[in-house]
């Protein structure tokens, strides 16, 4: 570890060489959120053997250091800050296993790419940067500390366990962001809104017949990134379907289950449910029209969503009161942009993701993630959902806040990362504040006064298979990263 890049013929001749080493072996063990463990004990087993000290602290995070280069005794220490897990979808027809398969990439064109599931660059291309550092011996710097954290994908866990004390520098860069030439300095905070509700079986009609409904072919992408570009969510869009299709047909209603992941849009979602016998063929041309209409809808934005109807074995039904329970309250609930920001021009300041549901006749729950770049914004959203919800008294808690990361303007660290920029690649960069949620904000409210800027390669699609980065922008950050730590005196 890094293997040589050469046993990867997808990353033959990509530069810098020693990052895409690393990321191959990222790409090679499997590092969903909370099962990170395989490629974090390789990763101390390298440092180790390159003499770097390592721990493992009690949240599972690593923690590698790295003492400062000859001559560079007086230079402040820095810390290199990244997250060891991804985010794991895949397409309806992948087989892929994230416990145990390999993420396979491939290029196309200027891009690194994996069709059908998360490349996970989103952040392994990050950590890769972080651990060609630590791996180089010709990179100038002062005292280095690498904090790689897990489980930030499912809910910054371990961010929240870093404790205080641990981390020696005053500067930190967060190697977490996708839009190159740009600086973040502040990004949104959040929490959860968990539903569950029990349930209360029904039988299903003598002389009815179990179908199925799934909705598919959606963009999906990242629930804050990319929550203002109005893209298709498949548990909305169904949950609609099934309403139209409840006022036109005697619907009993089996199940319904969409989404995979808090922090993703959801792409898929699909439902069982019975109609009187016979009624299919009308059921067919209502679900066509249905389906011409959504389409007309998302043209521009998700022109491949569709709708397939096929035969299902429906051995029980939900209750008819549970049925208008879950099916009015999803309809009713919100999803998408709640606020534009008033002080950062075309940023996201509130919205919200209704990310998974799971509802059976014997019980369901579901999931919405709230987020804000005022910590008042997502706790009074949570609220109204949790609202919602008890209209009908169904509980739905809220856990996993986590605060945001508050913008500083005047910070010393972003004049020299803009300078180095300038220099380095005679333009000016941008700088930012971000919708989606970074760890930044966690860290530094256990780290007070810890000046904090965060940048990375340009990715688009993160969180939805066919994610991908641009590879030259990776060598570009390779290049910036360097001359900032060399600049840091």
């Amino acid at each position: 570890m890094p293997q040589s890049s050469t046993a990867h013929p997808v990353f033959s001749g990509l530069q810098p060489a020693a990052v895409w080493a690393h990321f191959a072996t990222l790409c090679r063990i499997p590092r969903a959120s909370k099962h990170e463990a395989a490629l974090r004990d390789e990763l101390l087993a390298w440092a180790g053997g390159r003499g770097l000290a390592a721990e493992v602290d009690a949240a599972g995070n690593l923690l590698i250091r790295k003492p400062t280069t000859a001559g560079r005794e007086q230079s402040p220490g820095v810390v290199l800050q990244a997250h060891l897990d991804m985010v794991c979808q895949k397409n309806g027809d992948s087989k892929h296993d994230f416990l145990r398969d390999p993420i396979v990439p491939t290029r196309d064109g200027g891009w690194l790419v994996a069709d059908k599931t998360t490349l996970g660059a989103d952040n392994g291309i990050g950590v890769a940067l972080i651990l060609a550092v630590l791996d180089s011996e010709d990179i100038a710097h002062g005292p280095l500390e690498a904090l790689l954290t897990v489980d930030e994908e499912a809910g910054m866990g371990g961010a929240r366990g870093l404790a205080p004390g641990v981390l020696h520098g005053r500067l930190m860069l967060n190697l977490d962001t996708e839009d190159w030439g740009e600086f973040y300095l502040g990004c949104a905070g959040g929490l959860d809104v968990n539903v569950e509700r029990p349930g209360r079986l029904g039988t299903v009609p003598d002389g009815h017949q179990g179908w199925q409904i799934a909705l598919h072919g959606l963009r999906g992408g990242h629930s804050g990134v990319e929550i203002h570009e109005e893209r298709g969510n498949a548990i909305k869009l169904l949950v609609r379907v099934l309403h139209q299709l409840e006022q036109d047909f005697p619907l009993r209603l089996a199940a319904l289950k969409g989404g995979t992941a808090r922090n993703a849009l959801p792409r898929e979602a699909v439902a069982s449910f019975v109609l009187p016998a016979g009624m299919g063929e009308r059921l067919a041309a209502e679900v066509a029209e249905l389906q011409a209409l959504l389409r007309s809808e998302l043209q521009g934005v998700d022109d491949g969503v569709a709708l397939a109807v096929s035969p299902d074995a429906v051995s029980a039904v939900l209750a008819r009161e549970e049925q208008a329970v879950w099916l009015a309250t999803l309809q009713a609930a919100p999803h998408g942009v709640r606020r534009m920001s008033r002080h950062v021009p075309g940023v996201v300041e509130t919205s919200n993701n209704l990310g998974m549901v799971d509802l059976l006749p014997a019980s369901g729950s579901c999931n919405f993630m709230v987020r804000s770049l005022l910590d008042s914004g997502s706790t009074a959203l949570a609220d109204e959902i949790v609202s919602l919800w008890a209209l009908s008294g169904t509980a739905a808690s809220t856990e996993g806040y986590y605060p945001g990361w508050a913008p500083n303007p005047a910070s010393a660290l972003l004049k020299t990362c803009q300078a180095v920029y300038k220099s380095e690649f005679g333009a000016d960069s941008a700088v930012q504040v971000i919708h989606a949620g970074l760890e930044c904000g966690i860290i530094g409210a256990k780290y007070p006064g810890l000046d904090i800027v965060s940048f990375g390669p340009t990715i688009r699609g993160a969180h939805a298979p066919g994610e991908r980065v641009d590879i030259a922008s990776v060598a570009r950050c390779w290049q910036l990263l360097t001359a900032i730590l060399a600049e840091l005196r």
